[in-house]
Parts: C-alpha cells; structure tokens; sequence
C-alpha cells in the first residue's frame, strides 16, 4: 500500500515553468512504476510522463517532449515533474500514479495508486 502527495501546482505565464513533485508513504516506493497524468475540464485523464522502477527510462507523451521530465529519487520516495515553456494547453490538474508493473504503462486503469492531484493553470 501506498499514498501519494502531489504539490507544486499553481499559476503560472505562457513560457514559464513549474515543478512538480509527488512523496509516497510506505516502503516500496522503489518497486512502483510511477507516471504523471492530468485531466483538464471536460476532457478525459490522460498520460503525461513515466519513469521505470530504477529511473533508467523515461516516457511521454508528444505534446510534452522537450519541456517536461520526469526523475525520481527512490531515497526521499519522491517523483518530480519539471515542466518548462508552459502553453495554455498544459492547463489541467496532474496527479501523480503508481503501478505494481514492471513497465511503464500510458493507460491509468493499469495504474494501482493515485494521488489527489494539483492544479497547474497557464495564463496566455
């Protein structure tokens, strides 16, 4: 079992950043896959960014590539999403997940844990 914490959230000027950062509770946060997903009004969840147990691999989605990464620092049970030259379109709220696979999935019915989210809103 484990609980996840989101923070970071807020609002923040088309082309500016934010970072993200998601604490789990419990022992084996080392054994979860862990993904970043995020829903905006009227939209459906959607994947964002995943990073496998060890950290060695990183995914996500197109629209995100080259301004978001993901890392996870498997000591303080933390997984952080650094988001740079954010658009209006990034605007939702994040939650952070955990999966009990082995690889990272871009479906959140495979993932476990969530998180209770935290909302990032970008202004034009």
């Amino acid at each position: 079992q484990v609980q996840l914490v989101e923070s970071g959230g807020g609002l923040v000027q088309a082309g500016g950043s934010l970072r993200l950062s998601c604490v789990a509770s419990g022992r084996t946060f080392s054994s979860y896959v862990m993904g970043w997903f995020r829903q905006a009004p009227g939209k459906e969840r959607e994947f964002v960014a995943g990073i496998t147990r060890g950290g060695d691999t990183t995914y996500y989605r197109d629209s995100v590539k080259g301004r978001f990464t993901i890392s996870r620092d498997n000591a303080k049970k933390t997984v952080t999403l650094q988001m740079n030259s954010l658009k209006p379109e990034d605007t939702a709220v994040y939650y952070c997940a955990g999966d009990v696979s082995t690889v990272v999935h871009t479906t959140q019915r495979h993932y476990d844990y969530w998180g209770q989210g935290t909302q990032v809103t970008v202004s034009s």
